[in-house]
């Protein structure tokens, strides 16, 4: 693959993307192929169409599904062993009766949302949906009548939001970094600026979607009914629990955001055991052990109950896994493609407004090729030569980092792994997540490029 190089234009290569996302959609939602299958497929197909290297089709193949499973299975897995545990023991009831009897029925949606915008910003999108599961499902079946989306949506906006907008998640740190934006000015916008793209993109939008399309709550964690225990653990032990893993990625975040300020030596051995700590994955690990112990050995379980019990999580959430490590295989032959550079270099010289030509540059990145990262780095680096020889003030260039950053979350489909992941672990088909799903992901990127260029405006005029 090193030595390779593409040889067709911008035009074939989006002509082949457009086909291989229609091919999808016509396998699974039409002649009901499975979406593990069906991703195979037309991965395998794409990377022959696009003229990719017989001898690299099958790394190809194998290296995205592989990169995409390396953090996914072991927070899905991990994180459907703690839903597992939390719900057996009858935690995820007890904390449902008593967040609704505290908030009522009908604002229970928004202030779940609410508690999602807290825990997501130190949180990663999937490691905090994924934590969070349980506790969505039971309250969904204790206020909707079974209805998930009236609260799993606005849940996952909250975590997405707080994910692509605020530091210290990747997406704007980096985007900060090749722009040359103050980090400190980049978070207090973000915080002003997350609660009412939420609002609008998550919590009503949900409530919107909500009433159309009555979704029931998977079964992922068990049933819920045969093995609840008489005396469930009081509701303040099952927000400890959780608060668990929020603390100890607080710990990874924040430390490589004061490392990268230079606040902190990040070569030290404490702080890189606190950085370890913090990692998702060992995060959720801890927790789960933790919860073993409250929520198992403490009210009497034995080891070989509790093993029963924490394995029954993984059978349903394999195909889950599976299915997600297929979505990053598609977007992996997208990028190998080389789709990404050329439509850099096409796109490079719009004649746009700075601000508008990094927000259009992402959006079509994300659509064409699916990663997030991608789209964003690309679309930054693409822009940050204009950015630093403008006469730009600090908030102008917090507004542009914005801008790219909204564009990089546009309209997630099928070549996104976060596509599958999300209406695999609420139960949707295609057709709905894309109803759903997309929708939001393109109101949120909208909204999100209305508040930056708002933004922009009155850095403007300071």
């Amino acid at each position: 693959m090193d030595d390779w190089t593409q040889t067709l234009g911008t035009a074939p290569l989006l002509a082949i993307a457009a086909g291989a996302i229609a091919l999808i959609l016509v396998l699974i939602i039409w002649l009901k192929v499975h979406a593990f299958l069906a991703l195979i497929i037309v991965s395998l197909v794409t990377a022959f169409v696009a003229g990719i290297p017989v001898s690299a089709i099958v790394s190809t193949l194998t290296g995205g599904f592989g990169g995409t499973l390396g953090t996914v299975a072991l927070l899905v897995a991990l994180g459907a062993m703690l839903g597992r545990l939390i719900e057996h023991s009858g935690g995820a009831q007890s904390l449902a009766e008593t967040f609704v009897r505290v908030f009522g029925e009908k604002r229970a949606p928004f202030a779940l949302g609410i508690v999602s915008l807290i825990l997501g910003f130190p949180m990663f999108f999937d490691a905090g949906l994924v934590m969070m599961l349980p506790i969505i499902f039971a309250i969904a079946r204790r206020v909707s009548g079974n209805n998930v989306l009236l609260f799993g949506l606005p849940a996952a906006a909250a975590f997405s939001v707080m994910h692509v907008f605020l530091p210290p998640h990747p997406g704007p740190v980096t985007a900060s970094e090749l722009y040359g934006a103050n980090l400190g000015l980049l978070l207090i916008v973000g915080l002003i600026i997350a609660f009412p793209i939420w609002y609008l993109s998550g919590y009503l939008w949900g409530k919107f979607i909500a009433r159309r399309i009555v979704l029931p709550v998977p079964l992922l964690f068990g049933d819920v009914d045969a093995d609840q225990p008489k005396n469930p653990p009081k509701p303040l032990t099952v927000i400890l629990v959780l608060l668990l893993p929020m603390l100890l990625i607080f710990l990874n975040t924040g430390l490589t955001t004061l490392g990268a300020a230079g606040a902190v030596d990040v070569d030290n051995t404490f702080v890189q055991v606190l950085i370890l700590l913090g990692n998702s994955p060992v995060a959720l690990l801890i927790t789960v052990l933790v919860a073993t112990v409250v929520f198992g050995f403490r009210r009497g379980e034995n080891g070989t109950a509790l093993e029963k019990v924490v394995d029954s999580a993984l059978g349903p959430v394999c195909s889950v896994i599976l299915i997600t490590g297929a979505g990053g295989m598609f977007g992996a032959v997208l990028r190998a493609s080389g789709i990404g550079d050329a439509l850099a270099d096409s796109l490079g010289d719009l004649g746009l407004p700075i601000i508008v030509a990094a927000y259009v540059i992402a959006v079509i990145l994300r659509l064409a090729q699916g990663s997030a990262t991608v789209a964003l780095v690309t679309a930054a680096g693409l822009a940050a030569p204009a950015v630093m020889a403008g006469d730009f003030s600090p908030l102008q260039v917090v507004a542009i980092t914005l801008a790219t950053a909204a564009g990089s979350v546009f309209a997630g489909h099928v070549n996104d792994s976060g596509f599958w992941l999300v209406g695999r672990l609420m139960g949707m088909d295609v057709k709905t997540t894309l109803k759903t799903w997309t929708v939001q992901q393109a109101i949120e990127s909208v909204l999100g490029f209305v508040a930056a260029l708002a933004v922009f405006g009155i850095g403007a005029l300071l």
